[in-house]
């Protein structure tokens, strides 16, 4: 067994809760310091992991031991980090979205390859049984050519459960880059990439009401777009529509279906990594539940930093930074659309990521040598 690949932790929100119960113990990673704007939450979060030290942000990226950090700041905060990180000579693997602007996440891709360093960044649940087994289903012709798709996100809001969403309605915020790189991470490892948008967008009030914690009842101004739907052409000729809102209260649609010419998958939600796969095919009465066939099983945020560290020449990160950037472009250039009033074509090209075969929860939770 090899040295545990050393990671320092920036921002240690709500988020960060979800990382740390998934990589403070796993054999490959090794957490050695944590930073926050909140140094007493700091030290606390360092207090319940053996070996870690709190410290400035400064500080984190300056210590030679740290290979990779883990960028969990606000979304406004990505970029800054992610660049400051890369200069520091370290990889970053960060939280969704990779940036608020393209300009912005360009920028962080451009300069890690000049400097030699990987990105990753999340969503990570696409690479789970869920999304996995349906691409699986596909490639494997259980529904024929695919040729369209649908991803529908319907909720009154974050601001039911989340006690600081400030920044969910802040620029960089709304429910496009919020909730949107599932969505289109997972069109995108179904159907690949995407060539151009077209969207529509609007917003159903000024300002929002705190409904959890310290604040409760703290009304809170919107200043981006609560509901946005667009279209997807993806390069492989298919069309999918998606629509995200904070402005609806429930949908009874599945969070994606995919059509093809001799079926139709219902693809559970890309918000959580696994979940049940069903098949309509041409004959059939009824749907049927498919089993498990690919991906990480029982898996949890971080796998995709993992799958990082476990990457080499021969197989890239699956949660990478370039895929980051096509999402992203992808989601500024609906938000732009929904402003110009005309179908865009994007600048990125990525490839699909490589699949995950069906990987048992001891298989990623156990060391495995690079």
């Amino acid at each position: 067994m090899g040295d545990p690949h050393r990671v320092g932790v920036i921002g240690l929100g709500v988020i960060s809760r979800a990382y740390l119960d998934t990589l403070a113990d796993h054999p490959e990673v090794d957490i050695v310091a944590v930073a926050d704007l909140d140094a007493s939450r700091s030290a606390e979060v360092a207090a319940t992991i053996p070996g870690a030290e709190a410290m400035s942000v400064e500080r984190l990226l300056a210590r030679p031991d740290v290979q990779t950090v883990l960028n969990l700041t606000i979304p406004a905060a990505h970029a800054d980090i992610s660049l400051d990180t890369v200069d520091a000579g370290k990889n970053v693997y960060g939280e969704k979205p990779l940036a608020v602007t393209f300009s912005d996440g360009r920028s962080i891709i451009d300069r890690a390859a000049s400097a030699g360093v990987r990105v990753g960044c999340a969503p990570d649940t696409v690479l789970g049984t869920g999304t996995q087994t349906a691409r699986a289903a596909i490639d494997g012709g259980l529904i024929g050519r695919p040729m369209s798709a649908s991803a529908v996100m319907v909720t009154p809001g974050h601001e039911r459960w989340h006690p600081n969403p400030d920044f969910y309605y802040a620029p960089g915020g709304g429910p496009l880059l919020d909730m949107g790189p599932y969505y289109i991470s997972a069109l995108i490892h179904l159907l690949g990439p995407v060539r151009a948008v077209t969207g529509a967008a609007s917003r159903l009030r000024a300002e929002r009401v705190i409904g959890s914690g310290p604040r409760t009842g703290q009304r809170i101004p919107v200043g981006v777009d609560t509901h946005l739907t667009g279209v997807l052409e993806h390069t492989n000729g298919a069309l999918s529509t998606i629509t995200t809102s904070f402005d609806g209260v429930r949908t009874t649609a599945a969070p994606i279906e995919v059509h093809g010419e001799a079926g139709t998958l219902a693809v559970p939600d890309p918000n959580y990594f696994d979940g049940e796969v069903r098949l309509f095919a041409l004959g059939d009465t009824e749907w049927r539940a498919l089993e498990p066939r690919a991906g990480y099983a029982e898996a949890s945020r971080g796998i995709g930093l993992i799958d990082l560290v476990r990457a080499d020449d021969q197989r890239p990160p699956r949660a990478d930074g370039e895929l980051a950037l096509h999402v992203l472009e992808t989601m500024t250039s609906l938000l732009r659309s929904a402003t110009e009033g005309q179908r865009i074509e994007l600048t990125t090209v990525v490839e699909r990521p490589v699949p995950v075969p069906l990987t048992p929860t001891e298989d990623w939770t156990t060391y495995q040598a690079s």
